[in-house]
C-alpha cells in the first residue's frame, strides 16, 4: 500500500490532506488555497471547470454550474429533500431511470457520484502535484448520518475519480481524531458539532489512551449552510418583487447572483452587524431595469433563520441521550462545518451543552485532517491510537403491518453481531421473504430497502409454529451480511449486502475509463 491521501468531499468546499511523518498537513491547490469549491462547471466548448474557475463563471452559465451536489448523492428524486432543492437550484434535477436524483448541464444527464468524481479528480490532482508521484488510494469523509446507499455512492466517485477508496470515516469522527491526536488530549468525552454547507451532524466520543470511541452519532441531512443561503434568497426575492413586480424566481443567473449575495451577507454578518446587498440590473419589468439596493443586518438574519437554527438541538439532545451521559459528562464541545462561524449557531451551541466550544481549531480543515490520520492508522503509522465507530442508523426486518423490527439499533459499535428470531405468519407457509431496511422510522416506508432475500423449503405446520432465526453481521467496513435459518429443518439463506449508489457497475466501469481517458 502507497501513499495514502485524505479528502474531505464537502458540500461546499473540498479539502486534501497527507501524512507527514506522524502529522497530517493540508496539501494547497494551485492557486495557494487550503480549500478549494466543490463546483464544476461545463463550458460551451465542452471543457469542465472545477474550483475557483467553475466558481468565477457561474453567474454567466448557471445551468451548466452545479454546486451542492452532494445533497443529491444517494438520493430519490421524489425525496422531500430533492424536491426542495429543485425550486432553488438555478441548474436543473431530474429524475434517472432508476429513480435516483440526476442532473442536466452540458447536454447530458449526470449522476451525482460522476459529478462529485470531477471534484475528488482534483483532489487527487492537487495531491500528485504536491507529493511528485501518482495517488491512487484515499480515505474520505462523509457526514455521519449518511447510510449505505449514500457511503457506496461516495465510493463509486471515487472509484469513476480513479481513486481506490481504502475507507470511508464520519465526518465528526475524522474531526475527533483529528483533535485529539494534534491536542493530545490523553481522556475525557468530546461531542463534535458538524454544521457543513448540506448536513448536520453530532457525535460523542470518548477518548481514554489513545482509544477514541464513539459513544453516539446523530445529526440531520437536510440541514446545512445551504439552507441557510436559501432562507435569505427567498426572503430577498420576495422583497424585490414587492418592490418592482418582478419575479425572478425562475431566472437560472439572477438566482446564482442571488445566491453568491446571500453567501457574502452571511460571511460578513458573522463579523459586523450589518451589509450591504447591491445588484444592479437584477430583473427587467414594465417599467425597465430593476435593482436590489439592501442594508441587511445580523437581527435580521439571525430572525430569518431561526427555525434552522432551532433545528440544530434535537439531534444533539438524541446523541447525549444515545450515549447514556449527561451534558455536564461531557468535558470538550468540537465545532466543525464554516457554519459554525455564525454568531447564532455558536450560542446554540453553548445552549445546549452549556459550555463554550474549543477554540483555536480550523474548523474548515479538521476534518480533512482527521482522513489522513485514519490513513495513518491504516498504514500503521499511527498504531497508538485505536478508532471505535458505530453504526449511524438501525438495521431492521420488515414485519407484519410493514413494521420495522430492529436487529441492530443505532450507534451499536462496529464489527458485531445480533440475532433475532422471527415466526411464520400464515399455516402452511412455505417460504418467507426478508427484506432488510435501515433507518429510524417505526415503519418500513420511510426507511430504506438495501437488501431483499427469501428462504424456502420450510416445514408446513399452523401460524406461528415455525421459526427462523436472523443473523445480522456488520464488519469494520460497514458491509453488511444476514443469515436466516429454520431452527427445526436446519433450512438457511444468506445475503451479503453491500449497498449500491444507484449506479450499476458497469456504469462506473465505463465513467471511470472515460475520465481515464479524459486525463491522459
Amino acid at each position: 500500500m502507497g501513499r495514502i491521501i485524505g479528502i474531505d468531499l464537502g458540500t461546499t468546499n473540498s479539502c486534501v490532506t497527507v501524512l507527514e511523518g506522524a502529522a497530517p498537513v493540508v496539501i494547497p491547490n494551485d492557486v495557494g488555497g487550503r480549500t478549494t469549491p466543490s463546483i464544476v462547471a461545463f463550458t460551451k466548448d465542452g471543457s469542465v471547470l472545477v474550483g475557483a474557475s467553475a466558481k468565477r463563471q457561474a453567474v454567466a452559465n448557471p445551468e451548466n454550474t452545479l454546486f451542492g451536489v452532494k445533497r443529491l448523492i444517494g438520493r430519490q428524486a421524489s425525496s422531500p429533500a430533492v424536491k426542495g432543492l429543485k425550486a432553488t437550484m438555478p441548474y436543473s434535477i431530474v429524475a434517472s431511470p432508476n429513480g435516483d436524483a440526476a442532473i442536466e448541464a452540458g447536454g447530458k444527464t449526470l449522476s451525482p457520484p460522476e459529478v462529485s468524481a470531477h471534484v475528488l479528480r482534483q483532489m487527487k490532482q492537487i495531491a500528485e502535484d504536491y507529493l511528485g508521484e501518482e495517488v491512487t488510494d484515499a480515505v474520505v469523509t462523509v457526514p455521519a448520518y449518511f447510510d449505505d446507499a449514500q457511503r457506496n455512492a461516495t465510493k463509486d466517485a471515487g472509484k469513476i475519480a480513479g481513486l481506490d477508496v481504502k475507507s470511508v470515516i464520519n465526518e465528526p469522527t475524522a474531526a475527533a481524531l483529528a483533535y485529539g491526536v494534534q491536542k493530545r488530549t490523553d481522556s475525557g468525552i468530546v461531542a463534535v458539532f458538524d454544521l457543513g454547507g448540506g448536513t448536520f451532524d453530532v457525535s460523542i466520543l470518548r477518548i481514554e489512551g489513545g482509544v477514541f470511541e464513539v459513544l453516539s452519532t446523530s445529526g440531520d441531512t437536510a440541514l446545512g449552510g445551504d439552507d441557510f443561503d436559501r432562507v435569505i434568497v427567498s426572503a430577498l426575492m420576495t422583497d424585490f418583487q414587492a418592490e418592482s413586480g418582478i419575479d425572478v424566481s425562475r431566472d437560472p443567473a439572477a438566482l446564482q447572483r442571488l445566491k453568491e449575495a446571500a453567501e457574502h451577507a452571511k460571511h460578513d454578518l458573522s463579523g459586523v452587524t450589518e451589509t450591504d446587498i447591491n445588484l444592479p440590473f437584477l430583473g427587467v419589468g414594465a417599467r425597465g431595469p430593476a435593482h436590489l439596493n439592501r442594508t441587511v443586518e445580523r437581527a435580521w438574519f439571525d430572525a430569518l433563520t431561526l427555525p434552522l437554527v432551532e433545528r440544530l438541538t434535537a439531534p444533539c439532545e438524541r446523541a447525549i441521550s444515545d450515549a447514556r451521559i449527561t451534558k455536564a459528562d461531557v468535558s470538550e464541545v468540537v465545532l466543525v462545518g464554516g457554519m459554525t462561524r455564525v454568531p447564532a449557531v455558536e450560542q446554540k451551541v453553548v445552549e445546549i451543552f452549556g459550555k463554550k466550544p474549543v477554540k483555536g481549531i480550523n474548523p474548515d480543515e479538521i476534518v480533512a485532517l482527521g482522513a489522513a490520520t485514519q490513513s495513518g492508522l491504516m498504514m500503521g503509522t499511527l498504531d497508538e491510537v485505536m478508532l471505535l465507530d458505530v453504526t449511524s442508523q438501525s438495521f431492521g426486518i420488515r414485519v407484519v403491518n410493514d413494521r420495522m423490527s430492529v436487529v441492530i439499533p443505532r450507534n451499536t459499535t462496529i464489527p458485531t453481531r445480533a440475532e433475532k428470531v422471527f415466526r411464520t405468519t400464515e399455516k402452511d407457509q412455505d417460504r418467507v421473504t426478508l427484506d432488510v431496511f435501515q433507518g429510524e422510522e417505526p415503519t418500513v416506508g420511510g426507511n430504506r430497502l438495501i437488501g431483499s432475500f427469501a428462504l424456502g423449503g420450510l416445514p408446513l405446520g399452523a401460524a406461528g409454529s415455525v421459526q427462523v432465526k436472523v443473523s445480522f453481521t456488520i464488519d469494520t467496513d460497514g458491509i453488511l451480511a444476514v443469515d436466516a435459518i429454520e431452527t427445526r429443518s436446519g433450512q438457511k439463506t444468506s445475503l451479503k449486502i453491500s449497498a449500491s449508489s444507484g449506479l450499476a457497475r458497469g456504469e462506473v466501469d465505463r465513467l471511470s475509463a472515460e475520465f481515464s481517458a479524459a486525463r491522459v
